[in-house]
């Protein structure tokens, strides 16, 4: 062996031990951003019942924001793994939940004109979920591209329901309509697919 194939093994043993640990960091890293928002939804609802709406709201931002980064950085690191995508739906579930309460606590006279709209999104989700609880025995973690344009603007609208409240009922309604749709794929899809598969980009795809 001469000088240049040595060298050129030796430079790629040292780039494969680097990026296995690049990758394994970035596992724990997308994994640990995603689990704040798990550990956060029970503090947004606490401080809900407390009635601290400052610290709630910008929580609540972070906790939309980490959704964003996790993605991000799993496209970036090239991981993907059904814990890490049960865990970022769970989390995202559990945020909206925590968000809900917000809404009920702050602004509740919203939830009271919007009260038929949100009973049909919350009936959907529950037949969603109970569906795939039946099917799979653990709740979904498709990702559909309705999924994901669904969750930005439900983080818009909360986002613009506790900061600048003038500006929710445009962005309400277009959450609620493409939520709509999604549960409704989400439905569909748990009736399709046999076994549990994460990541479906959507009805089309299958």
């Amino acid at each position: 062996m001469n000088i240049v194939e040595y060298s050129a093994g030796l430079w790629f043993v040292i780039y494969k031990g680097n990026y296995r640990i690049l990758r394994k960091s970035g596992y724990y890293t997308v994994n640990g951003i995603t689990l704040w928002r798990v550990v956060m939804a029970p503090l947004l609802i606490f401080l809900a019942i407390k009635g601290d709406e400052a610290l709630f709201k910008w929580l609540l931002a972070i906790s939309f924001l980490t959704d964003a980064v996790d993605g991000t950085l799993a496209r970036w690191y090239n991981i993907s793994s059904k814990t890490g995508a049960r865990l970022d739906s769970v989390g995202d579930d559990l945020t909206i939940l925590a968000a809900f309460a917000g809404m009920l606590v702050f602004h509740f006279d919203f939830v009271r004109q919007e009260l038929i709209l949100l009973i049909i999104l919350a009936v959907l989700w529950l037949l969603q979920v109970m569906l795939a609880l039946f099917r799979y025995g653990k709740m979904t973690a498709f990702h559909t591209f309705l999924a994901k344009g669904a969750a930005i603007l439900q983080a818009m609208f909360l986002l613009a329901l506790f900061f600048w409240p003038e500006a929710e009922k445009l962005l309400f309604y277009a959450a609620a309509a493409l939520t709509l749709l999604d549960l409704a794929e989400e439905i569909v899809l748990v009736l399709l697919l046999r076994e549990w598969r994460a990541d479906v980009k959507g009805l089309y795809w299958l």
